[in-house]
């Protein structure tokens, strides 16, 4: 957990970018592929939104069905007023993580029980990854904040050398990437997809 002589991670940037790229979306997109093989973009974004809700409660220790659910148990979809409710759940997450609370004690996300300080790093990477499957199934720039990519690269390369059975089922095995390549690409192999892929 970081105490008071660091500067706890702002989530500000990230739920920012996530929010234009979701408004970006068209609605004849929403049945299009994307970097996650079993999801449509409709699907990708009931993710995000799934996601979005159950971090806020995890971050407010919360729990409950929200935070016990686990996100691969089925494949989500967007509910009505997804466009509306998706920027409000954003901003809301972003609210919740500045309190240095919801980085203390122990909490649960996705029916996993976590210290509150790694949720909040999970909670941040799932934006800056998912973010960027969103923009590259619909065609859309995308440049996360660099504290924030900092925050995902130090976590997919802790994996990076796990077993399978220990990255679990939030990472696909890494694929190689350049020492040299921007950080955004390296974050992306890392974690198990192709920085190349488009749909």
């Amino acid at each position: 957990m970081p105490d008071d002589r660091y500067e706890l991670p702002n989530f500000g940037p990230q739920t920012r970018l996530v929010a234009r790229v979701a408004e970006g979306v068209k609605d004849d997109q929403l049945d299009g592929p994307t970097p996650c093989p079993d999801y449509a973009v409709r699907h990708l974004l009931g993710h995000v939104v799934h996601l979005t809700g159950a971090f806020a409660d995890a971050g407010r220790k919360r729990l409950g069905p929200s935070t016990d659910t686990d996100p691969s148990s089925s494949v989500p979809d967007l509910g009505e007023g997804w466009r509306e409710d998706l920027p409000r759940l954003l901003g809301e997450l972003a609210e919740v993580w500045r309190d240095p609370a919801a980085w203390t004690g122990e909490t649960r996300a996705g029916g996993v029980e976590l210290t509150g300080d790694i949720a909040g790093v999970v909670a941040l990477n799932e934006l800056v990854l998912h973010g960027w499957d969103l923009a590259r199934a619909t065609g859309q720039e995308y440049a996360p904040d660099e504290a924030s990519l900092a925050v995902s690269y130090a976590m997919v390369s802790a994996t990076a050398a796990e077993s399978p059975d220990a990255r679990g089922t939030m990472f696909g095995p890494p694929l190689p990437v350049a020492d040299d390549a921007p950080l955004l690409e390296r974050v992306v192999a890392l974690s198990g997809r192709d920085p190349g892929w488009r749909p």
